[in-house]
């Protein structure tokens, strides 16, 4: 293993990332202050600053994880890969894997997560209603369908009044036409008692 890859390199880098850092902001407030050396202070930080990210560009990006080590060719796309606990590349029951078989679970996976969180959308929306007011509610329409029964129920005794009625008015018209008849036949012989 090199020197790189140890922890004793990757605390003196950050330790001098760390101080470079604190000579810029010192040099900064130095200026900015215009106290003494400030010049110098800034001209330090700024070499520091200037070292450090040299080093990080020659260096590169560590890993955050090493998934190689249990799955040698990680990172190449198109490799064909097994995990180690499968017993090598070369065993029957496990697939190897690349780059379009993990894209492939990868989409399954996706468009599950879309569903489950669609029906858990729908969940948080039933949750969200108001059941408080239902009792009172349900109160409200038994009594409204109570009055309605009622008033259905006046609308046939009213209906039975008004043929009533009618039959009613039908005799009294007959019998204003009666009497109309014997008025007229009244009329008719007072007409001819003054004649003669």
């Amino acid at each position: 293993m090199s020197f790189v890859k140890t922890k004793t390199f990757k605390y003196i880098k950050n330790l001098i990332i760390g101080v470079g850092a604190s000579i810029v902001l010192i040099g900064a407030l130095f200026k900015l202050e215009s106290w003494e050396y400030a010049s110098e202070f800034l001209i330090a930080g700024l070499f520091t600053e200037a070292f450090i990210f040299l080093m990080l560009g020659v260096l590169g990006p560590e890993p955050d994880y090493y998934w190689s080590k249990l799955y040698p060719g990680l990172d190449d796309y198109n490799s064909r890969i097994a995990p180690l606990t499968a017993g090598g590349t070369n065993a029957p029951d496990v697939a190897p894997l690349h780059g379009d078989v993990i894209e492939r679970q990868l989409g399954g996976m996706l468009t599950e997560l879309q569903s489950v969180s669609k029906s858990m959308g729908a969940l948080k929306a039933l949750q969200e209603v108001d059941f408080s007011g239902t009792q009172e509610q349900m109160k409200s329409m038994s009594n409204f369908y109570t009055k309605m029964n009622e008033a259905m129920s006046d609308m046939a005794k009213s209906a039975d009044d008004v043929k009533s009625y009618k039959d009613q008015m039908a005799a009294l018209n007959k019998n204003l036409g009666s009497l109309n008849t014997v008025y007229g036949n009244m009329l008719t012989a007072m007409s001819n008692i003054g004649r003669q």
